[in-house]
């Protein structure tokens, strides 16, 4: 039987068609065992898009090794499925372990999986990744093109048509994504939860729009040989829009979907009926077929890379960090300016780290990327959930990138995005300006008071806050050359350069930071004051006017200490944190929970932090009215004279 590869524009002709026939029905009675084990799972998506993964990975992705992201990442049984067919994954491991405790094989694809590329779950994220593949392959200027998947239920995300619009603006002639429409989603058809025209929609998107029979495998064939071509003479991405029926390939789960029906979306068959169903002779695969099979993957040895998994905080070695900028003593700038230069520094020295904003790059800085450095800066506009996993694509393309919008945007509307990005440990760069009542008279739906609490759950993403600019050099330096994902949240208003007890310039050009990082900015005995962010020079300021025995210490991440707070707290056992941020999900209760662990018996806890919602106002008298400020402090230092 022949399955070579057909050159671009032959048809397949009819042994290969048989013989993707022979292999699709292995791949849909995998998913059958699979689910007889797992009870659990979701069947009727994963056979309607099985016949365009049979023709893609047999015919293309065998031979090319692109990067493919399933953004509908619960169709895992039929991407498994198709993995095992071509032998990358242990068949008996995959459906006896399938979905069960401690099986690689996890409910939603996911990166622990070779041929994975990215691991996905809530809908709308993976197109945007794909999005961000497709970006890396441009700016390394690669002719490989990245395959996208998704379902039609999922293009009512708006995350999908922010993909769509990126995609269509920067070019992603080399994007291609098909559209498993079934129209049938988890609770009914599609045109009865929310209608859609997606031809219509990403035709108007400016796409290159194929509509097709999702089961016909010259239909599916031609629609890549298409995308290919497009990628040569258009510079539109394209978009396949497959008509396929929900459940196909499986007799009592087809009637199903044949009338819109969603019983199997996401149900698993009983045991019992699934044994029905494999000794179907539409299901049977003779001997002889197996064996067409096993030549098959012997002859293709489709064998893609184990995904690797750096740790985070670890070094990269391969990138610099580049001469610090070292601010004055006289000098009075704020810290998005201080961010914005950092960045472009680390930009001149590593033609791999990119910037890029959701349309303010004048106000968080990266304006000054996109003056010097076109090529390394990004304009996503205003789509912010696009931003953040189009950075996690690029961020697996072998970029380092830095996106920003204001703190309130960044933390809330892309806190799934970031999440997901967490998972998947990526290495993208989330930069947030204008957090806090620092952001003054724009009111409290721009003052972001809870945006680090967004990431405080999140394992691999390092939350950190600078306290003048030169630390916000040392922390942008820092996270552009170490892995992880990164919160770095700053103010708007203009902060002096702190200086120690001699007055001398405390970030100087010495000064190493790491994760984690605390500093000693004024010693004393009585008692400790925590100060993030723009509090510090509030404290400061409080100390030296009321003259107390009271030890400042900078911290820089609610999620990380080192022995200065420790120590500190040691010895005065009392305590004043001071943030400009709610201290539920900030630093106070981050600190009293880093003091019972270490098995410090605090005599006296206090925290200066934001405990309402406040109107508009400058900063310093957003300050003195939240009671969060140096005069607040005042009042609270008499206690320890």
């Amino acid at each position: 039987m022949n399955f070579d590869i057909p050159k671009s524009g032959q048809k397949l002709g009819r042994e290969r068609v048989e013989f993707l026939n022979i292999f699709s029905t292995s791949c849909r009675r995998t998913i059958l065992e699979m689910l007889k084990t797992s009870q659990s799972g979701h069947p009727g998506g994963s056979l309607s898009c099985l016949d365009y993964l049979s023709v893609l990975y047999a015919f293309v992705l065998r031979e090319t090794n692109e990067k493919i992201v399933v953004s509908n990442g619960h169709i895992s049984p039929g991407v498994y499925s198709i993995l095992a067919e071509m032998g990358v994954v242990d068949h008996e491991e995959l459906i006896t372990t399938f979905r069960q405790l401690g099986s690689k094989f996890e409910g939603h694809v996911t990166r622990h999986i070779p041929g994975i590329f990215y691991g996905t779950g809530p809908l709308g994220v993976g197109v945007s990744v794909a999005a961000g593949f497709a970006k890396a392959e441009k700016l390394a200027k690669s002719d490989k093109l990245v395959w996208g998947l998704m379902g039609d239920g999922e293009a009512q995300e708006g995350q999908v048509h922010e993909m769509a619009l990126f995609a269509s603006k920067e070019k992603l002639n080399n994007l291609v994504i098909f559209c498993d429409y079934n129209q049938v989603q988890l609770t009914a058809k599609l045109n009865d939860v929310m209608p859609i025209n997606l031809k219509a929609l990403f035709e108007g998107y400016g796409w290159n729009v194929l509509d097709i029979d999702g089961h016909d495998y010259e239909a599916l064939w031609q629609a890549i040989n298409n995308a290919q071509k497009n990628a040569k003479n258009s510079d539109k991405p394209t978009f396949i829009l497959g008509n396929t029926i929900m459940g196909k390939g499986i007799p009592m789960m087809e009637e199903a979907g044949k009338n819109y029906i969603p019983t199997w979306h996401g149900k698993a068959p009983k045991p019992d009926e699934i044994d029905k169903q494999l000794l179907l002779d539409e299901l049977t695969i003779s001997d002889e077929n197996f064996k067409i099979l096993e030549k098959f993957r012997v002859e293709s040895n489709f064998n893609p890379k184990t995904n690797s998994f750096t740790e985070t905080e670890e070094k990269l070695e391969h990138l610099k960090a580049g001469k610090p900028i070292v601010y004055q003593k006289d000098e009075l700038t704020d810290c998005r300016s201080a961010y914005g230069k950092a960045v472009l520094s680390l930009a001149k020295e590593n033609p791999e780290i990119l910037a890029g904003s959701a349309d303010v790059g004048g106000s968080v800085m990266t304006k000054l990327v996109a003056k010097e450095l076109p090529n390394q800066h990004i304009e996503y506009g205003i789509c912010e959930q696009n931003m953040v996993s189009v950075a996690g694509g690029l961020s697996f393309g072998g970029y380092v990138p830095f996106v920003s919008t204001f703190g309130a945007f960044l933390s809330s509307r892309s806190k799934d995005q970031a999440r997901v990005n967490d998972i998947n440990q990526a290495n993208v760069k989330m930069v947030a300006t204008h957090s806090g009542l620092s952001v003054g008279e724009d009111g409290p739906t721009h003052q972001a008071i809870d945006d680090m609490g967004s990431f405080l759950g999140m394992f691999n993403t390092m939350v950190l806050e600078p306290a003048d600019p030169n630390h916000c050099d040392r922390i942008i330096r820092y996270i552009g050359t170490h892995h992880g994902n990164t919160f770095v949240r700053m103010g708007r208003h203009k902060l002096p350069v702190l200086t120690d007890e001699n007055n001398e310039i405390l970030f100087d050009e010495y000064y190493e930071y790491y994760y984690g990082r605390t500093d000693i900015l004024r010693k004393g005995s009585k008692v400790t004051i925590v100060a993030s962010g723009p509090m510090v020079i509030e404290a400061l300021n409080a100390v030296k006017e009321e003259e107390i025995d009271a030890e400042i210490i900078i911290v820089s991440s609610p999620k990380q200490f080192d022995g200065n707070l420790y120590c500190s707290l040691f010895k005065t056992r009392k305590v004043i944190v001071m943030e400009d941020h709610n201290g539920k999900s900030g630093f106070a209760s981050q600190v009293a929970l880093y003091a019972a662990e270490m098995g410090i018996m605090l005599e006296d806890f206090q925290s200066l932090c934001v405990t309402e919602y406040q109107l508009s106002g400058k900063p310093a008298e957003l300050y003195k009215k939240a009671g969060i400020g140096e005069t607040a402090l005042r009042d609270l230092l008499v206690d320890y004279k």
